[in-house]
């Protein structure tokens, strides 16, 4: 039996977030009884999460209201502005559904088609890729089950830490979420301690399975490329001796190496299309949860709820890191198409040909990108900005914010 691709590999390591969160990247495949289950997990997960969510809009519209702390209202804000962003992210998806399978289609066939360039170049540059990218994918995994159980074990920790001091049972939930009923009754509490656990799982499994799938998109496209240069890199032979005689086998390289590169520009301008809307979206809400996060850990008093938020920090900053990291990665490795150009050995062609070439290269210095829906591209150079809109609302956050006095 056939030994599984690396890009299958890859995929396999989404399956179980995808299953949970009812969204699919191969839905082709499916047949209907199959997409109709995904659907009905899809949407119970989504009806699910949004009764949450909009509970905890009304507690925040009926915290202003009635006069809630600063910090109050700031606890739930990035909860839901997360949340708000999970959703989004689960309906791109969807909405995108048949591209996305078309661009795995098409990627799986194109390392299918390629896999025979050298072995020592495929395993000493580009599993190294592989292996970072399946290092991240863990890593993001574990960051968020770390940042749900910390949400989850907080409330039974403080209800824990207050019987003790006190003998009083003072029952405390996750997330500040509006109920149509009494949720600190001991009747309702274990229900709708288990909803909001639930309600944050989606919100993981929504925002992870978009931003993992991307992951490996951006990488083995990012692989595509670095296999082209390699190939552009040695297109003309050591011994090619003639600077007037091409060979019909150097034409058909050629013409090859040229379908390759403009199937690849393709496939990127695909991955842009599925991703541009929610990216957008993407980069405006983590400028405002880095600060409101930002914020509340240096605003709460209670220690378990600051560890809380600084983890909370963290997934958020490597969140928005990463995404625009493979971002970069796909830019920089689409534009390198330039240099094996350059690199391989042109000076030994006629002039029609080096003409050939330098179109070639012309064209790979216009970069493969990712836009935030044409706004801003997805690169580190944009992380900074984020980064820099999010200090400048902190800090006015900060100036404006007096804590009360004692």
């Amino acid at each position: 039996m056939a030994q599984p691709i690396n890009f299958d590999k890859s995929l396999q390591k989404l399956q179980f977030i995808f299953r949970c969160s009812g969204l699919t990247f191969e839905s082709k495949k499916l047949t209907k009884t199959h997409k109709l289950k995904k659907r009905c997990v899809y949407l119970l997960n989504f009806f699910w999460l949004n009764s949450d969510l909009i509970g905890g809009i009304y507690w925040f519209i009926d915290g202003i209201r009635t006069g809630k702390t600063f910090v109050e209202l700031t606890y739930i804000a990035p909860c839901v502005t997360f949340s708000f962003l999970a959703d989004l992210k689960a309906m791109f998806m969807i909405h995108y559904e048949d591209y996305v399978c078309n661009l795995i289609d098409q990627l799986r066939e194109l390392e299918i088609k390629h896999e025979t360039v050298d072995e020592k170049f495929r395993k000493h540059e580009i599993n190294e890729d592989i292996k970072f990218l399946h290092l991240i994918l863990k890593c993001s995994d574990i960051l968020s089950l770390v940042l749900m159980l910390m949400f989850i074990t907080n409330p039974i920790i403080l209800i824990s830490l207050k019987y003790y001091q006190t003998k009083e049972v003072d029952l405390v939930l996750p997330f500040l979420i509006l109920y149509p009923f009494d949720s600190h009754d001991i009747r309702y509490w274990p229900f709708v301690y288990i909803h909001q656990f639930w309600s944050g799982s989606i919100v993981l499994l929504n925002i992870c399975g978009a931003d993992n799938l991307l992951y490996v998109c951006c990488t083995y496209l990012g692989v595509q490329f670095r296999l082209l240069q390699h190939d552009i890199e040695n297109l003309i032979e050591k011994n090619y001796v003639s600077m007037y005689r091409e060979s019909e086998e150097f034409q058909q390289k050629f013409v090859k190496l040229v379908k390759w590169h403009k199937e690849l520009i393709r496939l990127s301008s695909m991955l842009e299309f599925i991703y541009a809307e929610s990216t957008l979206i993407n980069f405006v809400s983590s400028s405002v949860m880095i600060c409101l996060t930002g914020f509340n850990v240096i605003a709460m008093e209670n220690v378990a709820f600051v560890v809380t938020f600084l983890v909370f920090l963290s997934a958020s900053l490597m969140q928005i890191f990463m995404l625009c990291f493979f971002g970069d990665f796909l830019m920089k490795s689409s534009m390198e198409v330039s240099h094996a150009v350059y690199n391989s050995k042109w000076y030994h062609l006629n002039v029609t040909s080096g003409k050939n070439l330098l179109i070639v290269l012309t064209r790979a210095q216009k970069p493969c990108k990712l836009t935030a829906f044409g706004f801003s591209d997805v690169s580190l150079k944009a992380f900074m900005s984020i980064l820099s809109s999010a200090w400048s609302y902190f800090a006015l956050l900060k100036t404006v914010y007096s804590p009360p006095k004692n």
